[in-house]
């Protein structure tokens, strides 16, 4: 048996990794792979001649036809099979690389094809005074030119479906590397860096591929790449001052990897993608506090606004709980008002949920909104925290996935598993019977995982030192991530594990049991390093966000902190940005808890307490 490697520069080999020399000559390479190409693998010799012989005289060309022949015999014996008007090959004789290219991707293991691709078909091969050949040849390679594109950007999308960027960037670089004129190719590489945070680039891509295309084709990218543009172009532009703004481009600075959750985030992404065909869906993340639920609902709603998806999240907090319908009102706030295709709901269900009017059902309001949304484009509803949701806004979820099994909707719900609510237990009963969907719980990283987020965190670390650190990180995180980047971080900025003595975890506790005191001091030192390293003003509002607890409007921290206007926006958008709160309309909350009582424990003196609730208005004694 002989292996074609046809994509690229063409090499031959035997079954025993051999290169034979005559194989390798133009004309018999040629001969084989069009052989190998051909409908039944055979060819009428009159046929082969004009093709790779037609500038000889008859006989002499018919000799060079037979010589070939017998050249492909001596290395394939009774795989080559020939009468006196054809010559062919049997079907075991040769294996192609573009075969195998077809089969890993009908297998959808596209990484496998993506290693058979390092060129283009025949990448440099020609043979002069064949131009028939030279046709064929063009032809196939456009051909496959395009098939590999495709596969490198499956991989691309698979890739990113499983939260590696890089390798989701890599794979659709190699893909506009092969067609610099590709959509295809441009578009899986401007996701890609859209969603590891560097929207400067991603933009820069479609900047160079507009101005390449204009150039060398006299076009323009198609529509859905300048979509994608535009969405890329409509993301959040952050005001950061000048020590932030001075980081690596790219990922945000506090934004490590994602491991540990490939899994869950692959079943999150399918159900989204049956969502964008055409069927409802819910998606449920568990898990304590830390363990990761608000970063991939963030995952995932990253990718289906690169989709065009219209997305609205809340984040519930505690004083939700007993407020009526603040959860329907916040996600309609959050985006659903706003969205295209509201306009065709009923005026007394938009002044409901403006708030402009009571919001008598809001159940039949919230299912109205979504549905005339929803046909205009897809729609994720996020609810993070949502065992702190007010009774009648978990009922309208439910309503929702009762009424809308045909829109386009999935509702991504957040939840501890030691906080049940009756609401929420309804909507899981029904998870894949009446409604499709999946159910993800995370629980601690395992020691590799902890070990993969250490080579992140400390780069320069040889073997050794990153055996020691990651034990450590090992010991006194529990393997729960947000501690465990916590530490990263800090160690990053000088914070010594072997001067912080450690005695975690402690057993049968889960973090929203845990008081800061309960903690290593390893883990509160590593937020006080990470608290002083943000600028004055950052400082200031977090610490009267974690006075006022809760979810604090912007303005109510600006009268607490005495940081107002641009410097507010500034130090907001620092905090969110280096992922200590997270961001709604209706305010600003911590993004873990147990951060927010390390804050409100170490960082704040019982003066400084008292004056920030009055600033606040509120009683230093309530």
């Amino acid at each position: 048996m002989i292996r074609c490697e046809t994509l690229g520069p063409p090499v031959v080999r035997l079954d025993e990794g051999g290169v034979p020399a005559d194989l390798q000559w133009h004309k018999n390479l040629a001969l084989l792979v069009y052989l190998a190409r051909s409908p039944k693998r055979m060819r009428a010799r009159d046929h082969l001649i004009g093709l790779l012989w037609g500038d000889q005289p008859q006989e002499k060309a018919r000799g060079s036809l037979n010589q070939a022949v017998l050249t492909l015999r001596s290395h394939l014996g009774d795989g080559v099979e020939t009468d006196r008007m054809h010559v062919g090959l049997s079907e075991r004789a040769v294996v192609l690389d573009v075969e195998q290219l077809e089969a890993c991707a009908a297998a959808r293991d596209y990484e496998a094809a993506a290693r058979l691709i390092a060129g283009l078909f025949l990448e440099g091969f020609s043979i002069s005074g064949a131009s028939a050949f030279d046709d064929w040849m063009t032809a196939e390679r456009t051909h496959w030119q395009r098939r590999s594109v495709a596969v490198l950007e499956c991989l691309s999308t698979q890739a990113l479906a499983r939260g590696d960027l890089v390798g989701a960037e890599d794979a659709a670089r190699r893909a506009e590397q092969l067609d610099e004129h590709s959509d295809v190719a441009v578009r899986a590489r401007m996701r890609a860096l859209a969603l590891a945070g560097d929207r400067g680039q991603a933009l820069g891509v479609f900047t160079a591929f507009a101005a390449r295309i204009q150039r060398d084709l006299g076009a323009e990218p198609d529509v859905e790449t300048r979509a994608l543009a535009d969405r890329i172009r409509q993301g959040r532009v952050w005001r950061l001052p000048e020590t932030v703004q001075a980081a690596p481009p790219g990922a945000e600075s506090r934004r490590a990897p994602l491991v540990g959750r490939q899994a869950e985030l692959e079943r999150l992404v399918t159900t989204w993608a049956a969502c964008r065909a055409g069927r409802f869906g819910v998606a449920i993340v568990e898990g304590d506090g830390g363990t990761g639920k608000t970063r991939l609902a963030e995952e995932l709603a990253g990718r289906a606004r690169l989709d065009g998806a219209v997305v609205v999240a809340v984040r519930a907090v505690e004083a939700d709980l007993s407020d009526p319908c603040s959860g329907v009102l916040g996600l309609a706030r959050a985006g659903l008002l706003d969205a295209p295709g509201i306009a065709a709901a009923s005026p007394a269900v938009l002044a409901g949920l403006r708030g402009s009017a009571p919001l008598e059902a809001p159940a039949r309001a919230f299912s109205e909104a979504l549905r005339v949304v929803a046909d205009e484009q897809p729609v994720m509803v996020a609810v993070d925290d949502a065992h702190w949701l007010d009774r009648e806004s978990l009922l309208a979820l439910g309503a929702a996935a009762r009424d809308l099994a045909r829109s386009r909707v999935l509702l991504l719900i957040t939840a501890a598993p030691h906080r049940r609510r009756e609401e929420l237990d309804e909507i899981r009963a029904h998870l894949g019977r009446e409604l499709a969907g999946a159910a993800v719980t995370l629980g601690p990283l395992s020691g590799d995982d902890l070990h993969a987020l250490a080579r992140w965190g400390a780069p320069s670390y040889d073997a050794v030192q990153l055996e020691r650190l990651a034990r450590r990180i090992v010991a006194d995180s529990a393997g729960i991530p947000l501690l465990a980047v916590e530490l990263l971080n800090a160690v990053a900025l000088g914070l010594d594990l072997q001067e912080v003595p450690g005695a975690w975890p402690q057993p049968l506790r889960t973090l929203q049991q845990t008081f800061p005191g309960d903690l290593p001091d390893a883990i509160t030192a590593a937020v006080r390093v990470n608290f002083h390293r943000l600028s004055s003003d950052a400082q200031g509002v977090l610490v009267a966000a974690a006075v006022l607890d809760g979810r604090v409007p912007a303005a109510l921290l600006a009268q607490a902190s005495g940081v107002g206007g641009e410097a507010l926006a500034a130090a907001l958008d620092e905090l969110e940005w280096q992922r200590w709160l997270a961001a709604e309309p209706r305010g600003y909350a911590f993004v873990a808890r147990i951060v927010r009582d390390v804050v409100d424990r170490d960082m704040v003196v019982a003066g400084q307490r008292q004056r920030l609730l009055r600033a606040a208005g509120r009683s230093p004694l309530a």
